[in-house]
């Protein structure tokens, strides 16, 4: 197809993502975004293979891997006992088996070196501080652009797709912080990525500053604040998320005790719903199909959205109304596949009685090998184009 005249809403992940991926495929883009600078927040996140082999063929393989730590290994431990149930390899493992790295890094820096390419690249403009209503976006579409709405959750561009999902609270939130190493020494490996399950919420750890901090997300139900991104906790809070751990390990609790202040993070989900109106506008990540992180997966899906649609627009022969239908039916069965992953995950993490001990013999009987070829589909992927 002849390069386009592309408009993203929202310079996140996604947004990031598509407009670089658009530029190099020789399109005009022009990126808005309602932040008067971009300072992600929150803590830290996972790249998997699936993501990291699409920031490669970005040319931002180098820049990754300076701001990533890859961690040995995927742990599975008892929250109660810190007693290991089983493990997935990852470091050179999993560029053997799956083609590329997986890492773990802030999510600020992931967004910064997506923004350094982004201002590097001549076909791409990007303008923050600019407030978008739908009224916007609407004259934007009258200009003959192709919309793609990347602006999250509370997406304003969402507005304008008849028959759109809406956002629903998960039930769960998010504690993330982050502390020094030598705060959970003897407790947490700073090599792994380490899962502590327990009845109706788990704790996930993971180095960052390639191992001086640890970042931590304790998954807890919660009660829906609204319209919200993330909420600094209150003295209250603090006590209400101890009790929650309170059958833990004694070490756990303690690291929970004497955390740093915490953000809390509301997970709204998305049911199916229509990403575009078929013709000149499309949602992407979290806009159109946000999912709990139970599979550490968010990241990823916004990344590959980003790259498969400027793949597909770039390699459409019959007209981009065609183009952005088949880019969605083909990430519709990608995303669902990676959400039915997030549930069962929600399920066995979180599993009590009988059913926990019945997951701990399974995994325990299942050698890493055959854990990590439960991941092949996920890791191994390779979006459109690579």
């Amino acid at each position: 197809m002849a390069a386009q005249n592309i408009q993203i809403i929202g310079a996140g992940i996604a947004g990031l993502t598509a407009a670089l991926a658009f530029a190099r495929n020789g399109h005009d883009v022009e990126i808005v975004d309602s932040a008067h600078e971009l300072s992600e927040v929150g803590a830290g996140l996972q790249v998997s293979p699936n993501a990291s082999r699409i920031l490669n063929a970005l040319d931002l393989g180098a820049a990754l891997d300076a701001a990533m730590t890859r961690p040995a290994q995927i742990t599975l431990a008892s929250g109660r006992s810190l007693r290991t149930i089983t493990g997935v390899p990852c470091g050179e493992f999993a560029t053997r088996r799956w083609g590329a790295p997986y890492g773990v890094l802030h999510r600020a820096d992931l967004q910064r070196l997506l923004l350094d390419a982004v201002k590097a690249e001549p076909r791409c403009c990007l303008r923050l501080d600019q407030r978008i209503e739908t009224a916007d976006i609407a004259r934007m579409q009258r200009q003959g652009r192709l919309i793609v709405g990347a602006d999250g959750v509370w997406s304003q561009t969402r507005r304008l797709v008849t028959g759109a999902a809406r956002p629903e609270f998960s039930g769960q939130v998010a504690w993330r912080f982050i502390v020094p190493v030598e705060a959970v020494t003897g407790v947490i490996d700073p090599r792994n990525v380490t899962a502590f399950l327990g009845a109706r919420t788990h704790l996930v750890a993971y180095p960052l500053d390639h191992g001086k901090s640890i970042n931590m997300v304790a998954i807890t139900k919660g009660k829906d604040p609204g319209q919200t991104w993330a909420e600094r906790e209150i003295p209250a809070d603090r006590a209400t998320l101890l009790a929650t751990f309170s059958d833990w390990h004694p070490a756990l609790g303690s690291i929970l005790r004497g955390a740093p202040d915490m953000t809390w993070w509301p997970l709204f989900e998305m049911a199916d719903g229509h990403w575009g109106n078929g013709t000149d506008l499309l949602l992407i990540g979290d806009a159109a199909h946000a999912m709990t992180p139970f599979a550490a997966q968010g990241a990823a899906m916004a990344i590959e959205d980003g790259y498969e649609l400027a793949q597909a627009v770039t390699c459409a022969s019959s007209g981009l109304g065609p183009a952005l239908a088949s880019f969605e039916n083909r990430r519709r069965t990608r995303i669902a596949k990676a959400r039915s992953r997030a549930a069962f995950n929600q399920f066995a993490y979180h599993a009590r009685g009988p059913v926990r001990l019945g997951r701990d013999l399974v995994l325990a009987l299942k050698s890493p090998e055959s854990l990590a070829g439960d991941l092949d589909w996920l890791y191994g992927y390779r979006a459109t184009g690579l």
